[in-house]
């Protein structure tokens, strides 16, 4: 599985940021950036949790 962003969508908010910081870090110039697309077994959880969180629907889970 990998955890994927449509940054057409995404503003930035961090919130994923929080939830799964091993996965997603917003840079300075507010550009959200994804550090490991691919999603270990014992994560899956926190990535779910990123998706329903982000209020830009910005996030997906592909398997």
């Amino acid at each position: 599985m990998k955890i994927c962003v449509d940054m057409n969508k995404c503003t930035g908010l961090g919130i994923c940021e929080s939830v799964a910081p091993d996965y997603f870090e917003v840079g300075d110039d507010g550009e959200l950036r994804v550090l490991r697309e691919e999603i270990a077994l014992e994560d899956v959880s926190d990535l779910e949790e990123s998706v329903t969180s982000c209020p830009t629907e910005a996030l997906w889970i592909e398997p």
